[in-house]
C-alpha cells in the first residue's frame, strides 16, 4: 500500500449512523477530510477519491456523516505549512442518549 507523499493523521471512525456529528480541534490550518471506507481505500492507493470537507481555517470543525455505513477521517497537511495536532470528538446521533466519546488517531 503506497502512502500519499504530504502528512496527515488518520482515524478509522468505524460503523457510523447517518446524522452523526463529529467534532474535530485543530492546532493550525488544514485539511479535514471525511470518506467512505471505499474512498479511504483508494486514497491510501493514490487513486482519485471522494470526500466531504476541505481546508478548516476554524477550530472546531463540526461535520455530520451523511449516511450509515463505516467511515474514516484525515486531518492532512497537503498545501499547508505542516501537519496539526488534532483531535476527534464523536457527538451523539439524532435520537441517541449516548454521551460523546473521543477518537484516537491510527
Amino acid at each position: 500500500m503506497a502512502a500519499p507523499s504530504f502528512r496527515f493523521t488518520h482515524y478509522d471512525l468505524k460503523e457510523q449512523r447517518g446524522g452523526t456529528t463529529i467534532e474535530v480541534t485543530l492546532s493550525a490550518v488544514n485539511n479535514v477530510r471525511l470518506m467512505t471506507a471505499a474512498n479511504f481505500q483508494r486514497f491510501t492507493e493514490k487513486l482519485d477519491f471522494k470526500y466531504t470537507g476541505g481546508v478548516a481555517k476554524k477550530s472546531p470543525v463540526r461535520m455530520v456523516i451523511p449516511e450509515g455505513g463505516h467511515w474514516h477521517l484525515l486531518v492532512d497537511a497537503e498545501g499547508h505549512h505542516g501537519l496539526a495536532e488534532s483531535n476527534v470528538k464523536m457527538l451523539a446521533a439524532p435520537g441517541s442518549s449516548s454521551a460523546p466519546r473521543q477518537q484516537k488517531a491510527s
